[in-house]
């Protein structure tokens, strides 16, 4: 079963995403600068906070590749290939 933050994703825009990593990315900063300075009381957000950009970024890129033409698929697959 999906996660709810998972469709909650699905039904974003890219737009609305890729704000949500800005701001997501800006917390992370300032979240960081504090607990190297002076500690903040659960350092585990930290790591909540960069798998939840992860997260975004991944659906972001499923739906870049979700929209390319079989062209470009098929180029992709070759690219693949190469590297191994």
């Amino acid at each position: 079963m999906a996660s709810k933050r998972y469709t909650e994703l699905q039904s974003m825009t890219p737009e609305v995403i890729e704000s949500e990593i800005a701001a997501a990315r800006l917390d992370l900063g300032r979240m960081t600068y504090d607990h190297a300075a002076k500690g903040i009381e659960d350092p585990r957000i930290i790591g909540q906070t960069k798998k939840e950009v992860a997260r975004m970024l991944t659906e972001l890129r499923a739906r870049e590749i979700k929209a390319l033409s079989p062209e470009q698929l098929a180029g992709r697959s070759r690219i693949r290939l190469r590297r191994k």
